[in-house]
């Protein structure tokens, strides 16, 4: 079977790309050493700044004016995700952090069932049951009442990741840019009451400036862009990578090594991903292939 880049495949390869680049937030975060309100306004701030300049000639912004209140609800999502994400990862382990954080397949499919009413496919079910299975095997391993302040958040965010992507499959024209920009500017407000930005180390600016300026905006435009190929219950499956990747990079960079629970959910998870992704490419292929009509009830 040949990968075709278009329709269902350009949506895998958006959506692996996208969750791969940002799994490497929770070690940035960390690297960052400094207070969670500075590393969530400088992030904003950059985001905004990065993603703002592509949006001076105005025609990004024409999707937006048409859609008000999607863009708003969008713009506040992406604002609560961003500064929640940053606060877990301050308040309890990474690797509770990204294992609850996909959790967001379960939200996105429960909201694009009860508000969009669109049917999500079993095998996007049974892989979420698996996955699921493979969460609950790390959360064995990794959960303790330490950080139960930082798991809430961590579950916030997985709500508001999975609701932002079933809001952008509802609105496909929506141009994710300004949104993002916008997104960062909220996160950047919320912050700056509590921040000292201008009391950093050279290391955090440093580290700030790759996150706001390029590996943040890098991420979510491929992650929002994948909802318009995708179920958004399906591209929100892809947060299952930073589950494990995320706790990897912070293992192999800051020796924080995950529990033995992780490493098997994590292989469970990544399996399930797999078998997913490519009965949803092979599903889509055979349908292409198939001649006009094939699919009718007789």
């Amino acid at each position: 079977m040949s990968f075709s880049l278009h329709g269902h495949g350009r949506g895998l390869a958006m959506a692996a790309a996208g969750v791969t680049v940002l799994s490497f937030d929770s070690l940035l975060v960390r690297l960052a050493a400094t207070d969670g309100w500075n590393i969530i306004f400088w992030r904003g701030a950059l985001m905004a700044l990065s993603l703002g300049l592509l949006c001076l000639d105005g025609r990004r912004l024409a999707t937006l004016r048409g859609n008000p209140g999607a863009s708003l609800l969008s713009v506040l999502l992406l604002g609560i995700i961003s500064s929640l994400f940053v606060l877990a990862v301050m308040n309890t382990k990474v690797a509770n952090v990204v294992v609850i954080l996909s959790a967001a397949p379960l939200f996105a499919a429960i909201f694009t069932y009860c508000f969009l009413h669109e049917t999500v496919a079993l095998r996007t079910w049974l892989a979420i049951i698996s996955a699921m299975a493979g969460m609950l095997i790390v959360f064995a391993g990794s959960l303790s009442s330490d950080g139960l302040v930082g798991d809430l958040y961590a579950v916030i965010a997985a709500a508001a990741v999975g609701g932002n992507l079933t809001l952008l499959r509802r609105h496909p024209n929506l141009d994710s840019i300004p949104l993002i920009a916008m997104g960062g500017s909220l996160s950047a407000l919320i912050a700056i009451p509590m921040a000292t930005p201008l009391a950093l180390t050279t290391q955090s600016y440093a580290t700030l400036a790759l996150m706001g300026l390029l590996q943040m905006p890098l991420a979510t435009s491929l992650i929002n862009g994948a909802t318009r190929h995708l179920p958004s219950a399906e591209v929100a499956l892809f947060y299952l990578i930073e589950a494990v990747f995320g706790t990897l990079w912070v293992w192999w960079w800051l020796d924080e090594q995950p529990p033995q629970a992780t490493l098997l959910g994590g292989t469970l998870i990544l399996i399930t991903l797999f078998i997913n992704a490519w009965l949803g490419l092979r599903g889509s292929s055979h349908r292409l292939a198939q001649p006009p009509g094939k699919y009718r009830n007789p």
